[in-house]
């Protein structure tokens, strides 16, 4: 039974670790010459696999950017949460953890830029395949915002007339827009410049303080 759970977990992990190699290959590819351009045989060589294992873990090329997309915007709420857990844990106010989510979002998007772009560019397209699927991964991350917002105007922090979900949009879209701007040109920016800059608009703008 063990013997079986182990081949089963070291069966996932090498099937996880092909997924990631596949969306770093269609990313990179994608951002640079487009989606109609780029060929499953070009994903597969970028990869460093067969053709044929692209099909075995998508069914499509479509499918695999599909999923890409939950992937990365995954990633990204994954760490929005995890900026406000841990200020959370350390007693931090409700501002404060929003401060840190700025920070976090900055981070995943120094790190996977090529996927930001993209991500950006894929909200404003229409009558693609996909645009269902974005639109969800896209609310859950902005929902992590919202939650917190949500809890700063209940616990007196911000003011009870801020609308919670387009200012969690527009905190999200900041950020997004912001970085993709210093990274293209401003790149002799710093983080910690960048995530300044965007600090004092939020305890300016949004706590009003």
């Amino acid at each position: 039974m063990d013997d079986a759970m182990d081949a089963k977990d070291s069966t996932s992990t090498r099937r996880r670790a092909t997924r990631a190699k596949l969306y770093e290959a269609a990313v990179t590819l994608i951002a640079e010459q487009g989606f109609s351009a780029t060929t499953v045989d070009e994903i597969a060589e970028r990869a460093g696999v067969a053709k044929g294992t692209v099909y075995y873990n998508f069914k499509s090329k479509t499918e695999l950017f599909e999923e890409l997309l939950r992937y990365g915007v995954g990633l990204l709420t994954a760490s929005l949460q995890s900026a406000a857990d841990e200020t959370a844990e350390r007693g931090g106010t409700k501002v404060e953890a929003l401060d840190a989510m700025i920070r976090a979002g900055l981070g995943f998007i120094d790190r996977y830029p090529a996927f930001t772009q993209l991500y950006v560019a894929e909200l404003w397209r229409t009558n693609r395949a996909w645009q269902s699927t974005l639109l969800v991964v896209r609310q859950h991350a902005v929902a992590v915002v919202e939650t917190v917002l949500r809890e700063a105007v209940d616990n007196g922090e911000l003011s009870e007339e801020i609308d919670i979900p387009l200012t969690a949009s527009a905190l999200v879209g900041m950020v997004l827009v912001a970085a993709l701007d210093w990274q293209a040109f401003q790149p002799e920016r710093s983080m910690d410049d960048v995530h300044s800059a965007l600090s004092r608009l939020l305890h300016g703008r949004v706590s009003g303080r």
